[in-house]
């Protein structure tokens, strides 16, 4: 399995998918994404402001003085988290798998010109997650631009 993302067409708006697996039951590592306190170490501008339940809101601040909120729309322990945040869809499903479980994330958008950043972007994010949920210490890799140049060329964008 890559851990490279794939580029999708969905309903006329775009969906980055990535998957990975995780040797751990679907219901630990699903408490550890749904956690406030893991979700604001991996997931970009996430507060820790979180109501864990359907139609509950999630808190963002992207730190230049923007505050907004994700909705949850679909929350089914212990495999489906899915919110809104803006106008972006992200769904996390888990799946068992072997002897752990494999995550899907999946961040349907619109703007075709974010597609490369936006791509390296969760990425990196997902590489953080994989080292929460395995317990390591979280280190941000500085390798931003070399995901980028990656997913310009895999996605042939211009």
């Amino acid at each position: 399995m890559s851990k490279y993302g794939t580029l999708h067409e969905v309903n006329g708006r775009y969906a980055l998918r990535f998957e990975r697996y995780f040797e751990y039951n679907q219901e630990d590592v699903f408490n550890m994404i749904t956690n406030p306190e893991y979700f604001t170490q991996w997931y970009p501008f996430a507060t820790g402001d979180m109501d864990l339940r359907l139609r509950g809101k999630i808190a963002f601040d992207d730190g230049e003085g923007t505050k907004y909120e994700g909705i949850i729309t679909e929350l089914t322990k212990p495999h489906t988290f899915e919110f809104q945040e803006v106008d972006d869809l992200l769904r996390i499903s888990l799946h068992e798998k072997d002897k752990g479980c494999e995550m899907v994330f999946t961040h349907i958008f619109d703007d075709k010109d974010m597609v490369m950043y936006v791509a390296a972007g969760w990425h990196r994010c997902l590489d953080v997650l994989d080292q929460i949920v395995n317990g390591q210490q979280v280190e941000w890799k500085d390798n931003a631009t070399e995901l980028r140049e990656y997913y310009k060329e895999a996605f042939d964008l211009k």
